[in-house]
């Protein structure tokens, strides 16, 4: 009696550690990605509908994951819209711990008191500038065009701890960060935001426009990269 109580509570161990192995995977996915769905989550780590199911259940149950309705670009068909999952806020922190921020943030605070708002832009320049030089050395090989640039600027991001990802639009590029250092500081302190902003500009070699931040809310750092100006057609009139 006493073996087949250890035996089962062997199992139970082992079954609790597999699923907490499988959760820490379905949070990274999400912190990589930024949203997506349980179909998609699924497929990536090779669970059925019901298994995914049970981790996401369980997650938001934890307060780990929430869910946001995906936009429909097609035809709207039958049946509720679909949901994707991201991370909450506090997840996202625990993947990603800020030691610092409320010295940081502190200090900014001194020195925006002291010297005022531009003092505080000047000093968000000068942290990027590191930044920008060594992801600027990452993408020697990128070439010209703007896109590539902007894959090879997501690859240097990943390695210093943004997990950045770039894909082509309709309308040109997307530069996405789905984690960002400096988030809670920067939620006080918007400089910093546009310090990086501007860094990408001049990394990619184009003008580019952030429609989202990590540090006003949104779950993940989107950045616009404009294709190539399209020429006009020519129109012919007869004489």
């Amino acid at each position: 009696m006493k073996n087949e109580v250890l035996i089962r509570s062997g199992a139970v161990a082992s079954a609790s550690a597999s699923d907490g192995r499988t959760r820490d995977r379905v949070a990274q996915l999400l912190l990589e990605r930024g949203a997506a769905t349980a179909a998609e989550l699924g497929a990536e780590l090779g669970l059925g509908s019901a298994a995914i199911r049970k981790h996401l259940d369980a997650m938001l149950a934890d307060g780990l994951v929430e869910t946001r309705e995906v936009r429909n670009r097609g035809p709207r068909g039958r049946g509720r819209p679909a949901k994707a999952f991201a991370l909450t806020a506090s997840a996202r922190e625990n993947l990603n711990p800020h030691h610092y921020d409320g010295i940081a943030t502190a200090a900014l605070r001194w020195i925006a008191l002291r010297s005022g708002p531009e003092a505080v832009s000047e000093f968000a320049a000068t942290q990027v500038a590191a930044l920008e030089e060594r992801c600027r050395q990452a993408m020697c090989e990128a070439g010209d065009d703007p896109i590539k640039r902007a894959e090879a600027l997501a690859e240097a991001l990943t390695a210093e701890g943004y997990a950045a990802s770039a894909t082509t639009i309709a309308s040109g590029g997307q530069l996405c960060q789905h984690s960002c250092p400096v988030a809670h500081v920067a939620a006080e302190f918007p400089q910093l935001c546009d310090a990086e902003t501007e860094v990408i500009s001049r990394l990619i070699g184009t003008h580019v426009q952030r429609l989202a931040t990590i540090a006003h809310g949104d779950g993940v750092c989107t950045t616009h990269i404009p294709g190539p100006a399209r020429k006009a057609p020519t129109v012919r009139t007869d004489t």
